[in-house]
């Protein structure tokens, strides 16, 4: 019993610090070139795309954190 407290209590600490710990980048500097690529896209037609999202988002009468423009009336 005693040695299974003291493994939780290493697996704590350790868990503990290494939320400290310093997060490095996903895409280094170098890398950003290729995924700014307009083939990266998830649409194909970005300005289509983002008239659907307005239409869905005058639809809904709310917005979220997508950028998009205008409001909930539909009369822009």
């Amino acid at each position: 019993m005693r040695r299974l407290c003291l493994t939780l209590a290493v697996l704590a600490g350790a868990v503990a610090a290494s939320g400290c710990a310093s997060v490095e980048p996903w895409v280094k500097p170098y890398e950003r070139e290729r995924l700014s690529d307009p083939i990266m896209q998830l649409a194909r037609d970005g300005l289509a795309e983002r008239h659907r999202d307005h239409v869905f988002t005058v639809r809904e009468g709310a917005r979220g954190a997508t950028g998009v423009q205008g409001g909930g009336c539909g009369c822009n």
